[in-house]
């Protein structure tokens, strides 16, 4: 069953950092506001970093609903979801990795200069995939913003499992090294000057499915996304509970105005797809 990430705000600090690619940082968390953190069931598991709009504070500990009664709207926190790439519960460290686009957006420029000791306060976790064992194939499809869920599905999925993944990137200096147990690796799809999406959606649409006996992780842009959904669904005849697929993100559209509509968007989406689906 799908978790959300409630509204209890916890807290943490930076550990260390790392820049994987020209476009990607990690950040390991750690710290005592970590204990009980319960991740592991799902590999899409994320949280919601909450960050303070410039020159506003709040008591601590981040009571929510407290902040959104004693200040206006506009000074409220700001939330971003990221996926949890992994969860150490030996040492209780966190790790997430953000899509970073030099000073564009909000968490990625926060991750970029993170320093250790810097406090991260946040919601989670939720999540709601984790590939299954009795699939007969999976596939796993998505753009950067999809990369550290599918990274962590590829080495849960299990050994003997027959996996069909696609990345799509900038270029190969964002490739990482990821494999299943058995050692299989995703196809890297580079983007170069061609738009969003478009090199996924070719790889998907051509490539020969072993069966509708599948299991579907497909997320990103919401534009492809839909493509992608209604590909799956209509033409693939995939059944809409093999698949996870949403939009992480939308061209055109900031986090926050993105984040006001997905829900609503999706459902109507959805709605429409269902209709053009096989009986």
């Amino acid at each position: 069953m799908a978790s959300g990430p409630g509204r209890t705000v916890g807290t943490a600090v930076v550990v260390r950092s790392e820049r994987l690619t020209p476009h990607m940082v990690r950040i390991v968390l750690g710290g005592d506001g970590l204990s009980g953190f319960g991740a592991g069931e799902y590999t899409d598991h994320y949280v919601k970093l909450l960050f303070a709009p410039e020159g506003v504070e709040y008591a601590e500990p981040w009571d929510l609903e407290q902040i959104r009664a004693t200040h206006p709207r506009t000074e409220w926190p700001r939330q971003r979801a990221y996926t949890v790439r992994a969860w150490d519960p030996a040492t209780q460290e966190l790790t997430i990795d953000f899509v970073v686009h030099g000073d564009e957006g909000l968490a990625g420029p926060w991750a970029a200069r993170a320093v250790p000791g810097e406090a991260v306060h946040f919601l989670g976790p939720g999540g709601a995939y984790a590939p299954a064992p009795a699939a007969g194939w999976h596939l796993l499809a998505g753009d950067e913003s999809a990369l550290p869920a599918i990274a962590a599905s590829l080495e849960r999925v299990p050994r003997g499992a027959r996996v069909h993944a696609f990345v799509e990137v900038d270029g190969p200096a964002d490739e990482q090294s990821i494999a299943t147990p058995d050692g299989v690796t995703p196809v890297w799809l580079h983007r170069g000057g061609r738009p969003v999406g478009e090199a996924l959606l070719e790889a998907i649409t051509s490539l020969d499915f072993p069966s509708t006996d599948v299991q579907a992780f497909v997320h990103g842009e919401a534009g492809v996304v839909k493509e992608l959904r209604r590909h799956l669904r209509a033409d693939r005849g995939i059944a809409r509970e093999r698949m996870s697929i949403s939009g992480y993100w939308r061209l055109g559209e900031t986090d926050e105005s993105w984040r006001a509509i997905k829900r609503d968007w999706n459902a109507q989406v959805e709605a429409e797809q269902e209709s053009l689906s096989p009986a």
